[in-house]
């Protein structure tokens, strides 16, 4: 306790050394901490965009990646037909797979009175909202029955309703596909931009309206832009996408599996790989974070070895007095702690001012974790201690009657 003492009243006795050796430490710790919770909030924000996809989804596209080439061009291929979504829907051969929805999409030029705009238009069943976990929030969403009677009704997103309808409601107005007309029935929830796509500009009418519309560039009844899936359950995904990876295969008589003109990708793919991106970038973040750790650990050790050049006559009295050089040593290590933990808390208070003030210039979300913030401040310690050592050593070797003769 006498030895923190000392050490305090030092360190106050050298206030402006001080001060300017624990903003070092202070810019350091900030720095990392602001970096890691911008990782964190990327991958809480991409984590949670993705699960707004949808649910125990499975997304078939067209084409694949061979082994010795590239086969159909991914997602760019004609392979999957509405057979193959009819097919996948029977519980006969896909129990595990619980929905279905295919889903021919094309961009549409859409006009409603003065007013146009460009929106991809997606036409599909009505099992598409349930899968993607999308809900109407004004009017309904068309049914099984519309869809058989090729009813021309549309569900639009927030932006396109904005757009085509500005200042008014958008049910039961009309908007023109293409030149074809079409009755608005109901608006989508905002959903945000996820998996490079605004989730909000988009146009859903029923995938028979579809085979009219789009016919001269690629019949629904022929061609697919994808097949949405959904399994029974979380537990049950790897199963529904042995069952629809098997029968596909059939379906396109593909004996060997690596000749598949089709790729099923599982929502907890994109997950982890979007995980995967945004652990790098925390990690390349956090490493330039952590030279400025270094760099303010250099300027503790400086700091350290000025105060023992300029403390030589104190040292060589103490330790005439009977000063061991242990105690010695330990006194300024617990100099060098106490730098530490200063620049560790003033650095975590910093950070945390920057958690509020970042999200709002960046327009992006920061997470703050205790273990990052106690990770810190354990650090700035550390740091202290580490770059103490040696001018806290050079002081024990010091001899009593060379320090009092220099003097």
């Amino acid at each position: 306790m006498e030895l923190a003492r000392g050490a305090l009243e030092s360190l106050l006795e050298r206030r402006s050394r001080s001060i300017l050796t624990v903003l070092g430490l202070l810019i350091g710790i900030a720095a990392v901490i602001l970096t890691v919770g911008l990782g964190e909030g990327a991958q809480a924000q991409v984590g949670s965009a993705i699960s707004a996809l949808g649910t125990n989804m499975l997304i078939v596209t067209p084409g694949s990646v061979a082994t010795a080439g590239v086969s159909g061009g991914l997602g760019s291929a004609s392979t999957l037909t509405l057979a193959d979504a009819n097919a996948l829907a029977t519980t006969t051969d896909c129990p595990q797979i619980s929905r279905v929805a295919p889903v021919s999409q094309h961009s549409g030029s859409l006009t409603a009175g003065t007013n146009t705009w460009t929106a991809p238009v997606l036409g599909t069943t009505p099992a598409y909202l349930a899968i993607r976990d999308r809900q109407v929030v004004l009017g309904q969403p068309f049914n099984a029955a519309e869809v058989q009677r090729q009813a021309h009704v549309a569900l639009i997103g927030t932006e396109v309703a904005q757009n085509l309808f500005p200042g008014s409601r958008a049910m039961d107005r009309t908007l023109a596909i293409d030149g074809v007309p079409f009755t608005v029935v109901g608006e989508l929830n905002p959903a945000g931009s996820s998996a490079n796509a605004n989730q909000d500009n988009l146009v859903l009418i029923p995938i028979s309206v579809a085979e009219g519309l789009f016919g001269s560039r690629g019949p629904y009844a022929q061609s697919l832009s994808q097949i949405l899936l959904s399994a029974t359950g979380p537990s049950t995904m790897s199963a529904a996408y042995q069952e629809a990876d098997s029968l596909l295969l059939e379906l396109h008589q593909l004996p060997n599996p690596s000749a598949a003109d089709f790729t099923i990708t599982p929502q907890t793919s994109l997950l982890a790989t979007a995980s995967s991106v945004s652990k790098t970038m925390t990690v390349l973040l956090g490493g330039i974070a952590a030279i400025a750790l270094l760099v303010g650990g250099i300027g503790v050790m400086n700091i350290m070895l000025v105060s023992v050049s300029e403390r030589v006559q104190e040292i060589g009295l103490r330790k005439a007095l009977g000063a061991t050089p242990g105690l010695i040593l330990r006194q300024f290590l617990i100099e060098a702690s106490l730098l530490g933990l200063a620049g560790g808390l003033l650095g975590v208070g910093l950070g945390l001012g920057g958690s509020w003030l970042v999200p709002s210039l960046l327009h992006a979300p920061v997470v703050i974790s205790l273990p990052a913030v106690v990770g810190a401040v354990l650090a700035a310690v550390g740091i202290g201690l580490c770059f103490g050592v040696y001018p806290a050593a050079r002081a024990a070797r010091l001899s009593p009657i060379e320090a009092l003769r220099s003097a």
